[in-house]
């Protein structure tokens, strides 16, 4: 599917644009036409900006929506509201328009006849795999709404997760910011004005001050890179992490380094265990429910982990024995997965750990401020330390000459 840009009346001749996701313009003509509109004008949109749009538009629905549509949508079809009557009162009162307009497509094509599930994975920027799978067995066991409360209950964790990690960054985040500002300030701004001064005292300065002149004279000449390297530093960041190989050394890297590790760690093992939780307990087979968390696990090194996990469990291994043979998972999930498959309550076992790392998390987290606040404070000690040693040699070495002069 693709994006087409329209021109329509209505049935009062008020012109509107916009735009609509379908296979071809004959799709785009009744979706209109559904609508109440009357295309004008109906142009396909090139690939690369509808690409672009549909990203977009993933990005303008918050998770919580989402969240919010499932947990509405399971209670009216529990209580025994149509799937139309509950769709079209939930569009009524959504306040994000793009979610609105999402939620219109997907009731369209459940009018016409389509599978709820089939509807929503047209928009699978916005709606996850796991999202649509769930409701897919939900759909053919006939559990639907009880399927979308297990859906709205999970995506609660994995925001809450979502939350700690973005908790948990904000601080050393706004440190490293406002150090950097600090820094460039005194470089740009202060230093020039005192290095005036130290010039006018005569002789030659010390090294560490002449280091300093050199240093504030580049900042005053070359200010923009301080905005330009970062910039492109990012870029390419983000061209790099399209390569596998790249992505999967670079959470090496992480997960080697100091606090990121641990960060890295509770957060991995609690979305892993939240999704193999909701994935076996809604009969799920285990081959499939390892692939759907390998995609979603957002690691390399655990994705590449879970693929050799299931590999290693379709060939007749049990998964604790082929977690511990893996040695990146601690000693506990390895014991409570195997006391899982010995008594049959893996899903219960999985639900443990969820609850377990995402705790760990929650309280990392929250002392991760006190543990960086020490490191923050002395690298700035000592840039700054740095900075005032470098003013303070000339002065003292005049007051030293003076002295000297005077004792003669």
């Amino acid at each position: 599917m693709r994006y087409y840009s329209y021109v329509a009346v209505t049935a009062e001749g008020k012109a509107i644009k916009g735009a609509v996701e379908a296979d071809d313009e004959a799709t785009v003509q009744d979706i209109l036409e559904q609508r109440g509109l009357y295309p004008v004008r109906i142009n396909p949109v090139r690939a690369f900006f509808s690409n672009s749009k549909k990203l977009l538009i993933g990005r303008k629905v918050k998770r919580i929506e989402v969240i919010e549509f499932a947990q509405n949508l399971s209670v009216m079809i529990r209580a025994g509201v149509s799937i139309m009557s509950s769709l079209s009162d939930i569009i009524e009162t959504t306040k994000n328009p793009t979610f609105a307009e999402v939620l219109l497509d997907i009731r369209q094509n459940v009018g016409n006849g389509a599978r709820f599930a089939d509807a929503i994975e047209r928009h699978d920027t916005i709606f996850p795999p796991i999202f649509v799978r769930l409701v897919r067995v939900g759909e053919e066991t006939g559990q639907f709404e009880g399927s979308l409360a297990e859906i709205a209950g999970h995506l609660k964790k994995v925001e809450a997760v979502a939350t700690a990690i973005k908790q948990a960054l904000i601080y050393p985040v706004f440190a490293i910011v406002t150090t950097l500002g600090s820094l460039m300030f005194w470089m740009v701004y202060v230093l020039p004005k005192v290095i005036v001064t130290l010039k006018g005292v005569g002789g030659r300065l010390p090294l560490l001050t002449r280091g300093l002149m050199m240093a504030s004279a580049y900042s005053r000449k070359y200010w923009y890179l301080y905005i330009i390297v970062p910039v492109m530093v990012a870029v390419l960041l983000k061209m790099l992490k399209r390569k596998e190989s790249f992505r999967y050394h670079m959470d090496r890297i992480i997960l080697k380094m100091p606090i990121l590790k641990d960060l890295m760690y509770y957060r991995s093992i609690a979305l892993f265990a939240e999704q193999m939780r909701i994935l076996i307990r809604s009969g799920m087979t285990i081959d499939k429910s390892f692939d759907l968390v390998a995609e979603v696990i957002g690691n390399e090194v655990f994705k590449r982990s879970l693929i050799r996990v299931k590999e290693a469990v379709i060939l007749g291994r049990l998964i604790s024995d082929s977690l511990k043979a893996e040695k990146i998972y601690p000693v506990l999930v390895v014991r409570m997965v195997k006391i899982g498959e010995n008594s049959g309550t893996l899903d219960n076992q999985f639900a443990f750990l969820s609850d377990h790392y995402s705790t760990k998390l929650d309280n990392f987290s929250a002392s991760l401020g006190k543990i960086i606040e020490p490191l923050v404070i002395i690298v700035v000690g000592f840039i700054f330390a740095v900075i005032i040693l470098g003013l303070m040699l000339p002065i003292y070495d005049m007051v030293s000459h003076i002295g000297t002069g005077g004792s003669r």
